[in-house]
């Protein structure tokens, strides 16, 4: 594949990848550390992720436990989790903070599932506004006389299968993702 059109195929494994972290905060019916580890917090005056201040563990497949490496911080993570708006209620014992997954009801499952359609849908569209952005690129460099019309041509394909392979990837993702929220 051509240089041309290769930068255009790291943008759109880039997307896909966004799109993957981005879901996997989605709450599925068992508890997931994903759930709570890119909440981010002040600490010291910087914001850093709450996977790097706390340990985190699940406890009887119900349970988040967050002990963080100062008690000082219980606090501060209370309060993120709220501004995080999981759902979940954070209890803290002067420890560590827990929170209790429910079961989903299916009307909050069908809503995350809802949810999961638009934000690949949302992914598609940047896939395909990095479409764009390469055939315009693509056309500049003909009418700059950098690049031949069959060449051209050729290259735009090119770029149409990446896209192709990154809406399947997308499609692939959201598909797993709604099976775990559909039957966790």
């Amino acid at each position: 594949m051509d240089s041309e059109v290769k930068i255009y195929g790291v943008k759109m494994d880039q997307a896909v990848e966004h799109f993957r972290k981005e879901i996997s905060t989605l709450r599925t019916g068992r508890p997931s550390l994903t759930l709570v580890e890119h909440i981010r917090l002040d600490y010291y005056g910087n914001q850093v992720s709450l996977d790097k201040v706390a340990a985190l563990n699940i406890v009887d497949n119900r349970m988040i436990t967050i002990t963080p490496w100062e008690t000082k911080l219980i606090s501060d993570i209370e309060k993120a989790i709220m501004a995080a708006n999981l759902g979940l209620t954070p209890q803290n014992d002067g420890k560590c903070v827990r929170m209790v997954v429910p079961p989903m009801t299916e009307d909050r499952r069908k809503d995350l599932v809802k949810l999961l359609k638009k934000m690949a849908e949302e992914a598609k569209v940047s896939l395909r506004n990095l479409r764009r952005d390469a055939n315009e690129d693509l056309k500049k460099k003909g009418k700059d006389g950098h690049l031949p019309e069959d060449r051209i041509k050729r290259l735009q394909e090119d770029v149409q299968k990446l896209v192709d392979s990154a809406s399947s990837k997308v499609d692939e993702h959201a598909k797993k993702k709604e099976q775990e929220i559909l039957t966790t």
